[in-house]
């Protein structure tokens, strides 16, 4: 709004130029979340308590999970009002990468919000069924994929550490989207089984992803770098700066013990939104690093299934793996901290990829 209003008052005095700059969007997109989300919360929390919006806790999960019963959930749909506001103000609305971020993650909140609502009234955890909730995110990923192909999109990937190193994976490269952003769609959803845990590196990842669209939509960055360039790429970075002040006004309020949760409606629409970003930016292989933390959380859940059904063995306590070490006697806040300390190494490892080639 800012950008197509304010902008061409240039003409008539130089202070509007500044509405034009990408990093002066992103810092007011981050300032204006976090600010809304700082207002917005303690009325939203009160109102959850009162409408019932609460978890219900696993039977067979951690014991020690006993205590989150009641706490007000669904959060993730307040992540996702104060996103579309900041964007709103502050994006560049010519730029169909801002459009298709939009439309990935509000249709990934609403597979997520109708998902909650239906644990939350029927007060269990089996929500949607995995063929529906899947097979949603499929069709959502499908479209994106699709867009990006028809439009001409480079389908060659990169691989992280060698400069000269890629393969055009043509029409494979719709699948392969679809992978990545339905993937990570649900790791992120995994992960959010502890207060903060979730979105500890959700902010680290989505914040490295600020960086790297932000380089990559730099003409002269990028060929210095020697990445590629995508021209619409740097609006991208606006977007991600809404996330991250979202997310760290929630992270206030979601800290342990946490006082809300986010729920699917914010994992499944955040994760989306991160392995959107991943392909606009031609980073899509760097995503394992950048969101280690997810894809670790992931196999884990994979390993244990696979296991189980082969030989009847479980590989670890429970997962996914942060309950393993919660059955191991660490402390809630210990693997919290310590999973967001190493997602902070891993993103520290991403972004020196861009010269360690």
């Amino acid at each position: 709004m800012f950008y197509h209003f304010l902008f061409p008052l240039a003409e008539y005095h130089t202070i509007f130029n500044v509405f034009q700059y990408i990093t002066f969007r992103t810092i007011y997109a981050a300032v204006t979340s976090l600010v809304l989300s700082f207002v917005l919360w303690p009325y939203l929390i009160r109102k959850l308590k009162v409408l019932k919006v609460e978890d219900v806790v696993r039977t067979d999960g951690p014991p020690t999970h006993a205590c989150k019963e009641g706490t007000p959930t669904m959060g993730g749909a307040i992540i996702l009002l104060v996103v579309l506001i900041s964007v709103v103000l502050w994006g560049n609305f010519s730029n169909s990468f801002v459009w298709l971020l939009l439309f990935v993650t509000v249709a990934m909140g609403v597979i997520g919000f109708i998902d909650d609502l239906k644990k939350v009234r029927q007060r269990n955890k089996k929500g949607l069924s995995g063929r529906v909730k899947f097979g949603s995110q499929l069709i959502v990923a499908l479209c994106v994929a699709v867009f990006l192909y028809a439009a001409g999109f480079d389908t060659v990937v990169t691989i992280p550490f060698f400069k000269y190193a890629g393969f055009d994976m043509g029409f494979l490269y719709i699948p392969f989207v679809m992978l990545v952003i339905v993937g990570t769609s649900n790791a992120v959803n995994l992960t959010d089984g502890l207060d903060g845990l979730a979105i500890g590196p959700m902010i680290i990842s989505m914040a490295t992803y600020m960086l790297l669209a932000y380089i990559t939509g730099h003409v002269k960055i990028a060929s210095y770098l020697q990445i590629i360039h995508v021209s619409s790429a740097a609006e991208i970075t606006v977007f991600a700066g809404a996330i991250v002040g979202a997310s760290l006004g929630f992270l206030w309020f979601n800290t342990y013990p946490a006082q809300v949760f986010m729920g699917d409606v914010g994992s499944l629409s955040l994760g989306g939104a991160l392995g959107t970003i991943a392909v606009m930016t031609k980073q899509e292989a760097l995503l394992l690093i950048v969101g280690g933390i997810f894809v670790v959380e992931a196999l884990s859940v994979m390993f244990q299934v696979g296991s189980f059904k082969l030989t009847g063995k479980r590989v670890f306590a429970m997962a996914p793996i942060h309950h393993h070490y919660e059955l191991k006697g660490w402390a809630e806040p210990k693997i919290i901290v310590r999973f967001w300390i190493i997602s902070i190494i891993l993103a520290l490892i991403a972004v020196s990829t861009l010269k360690l080639r």
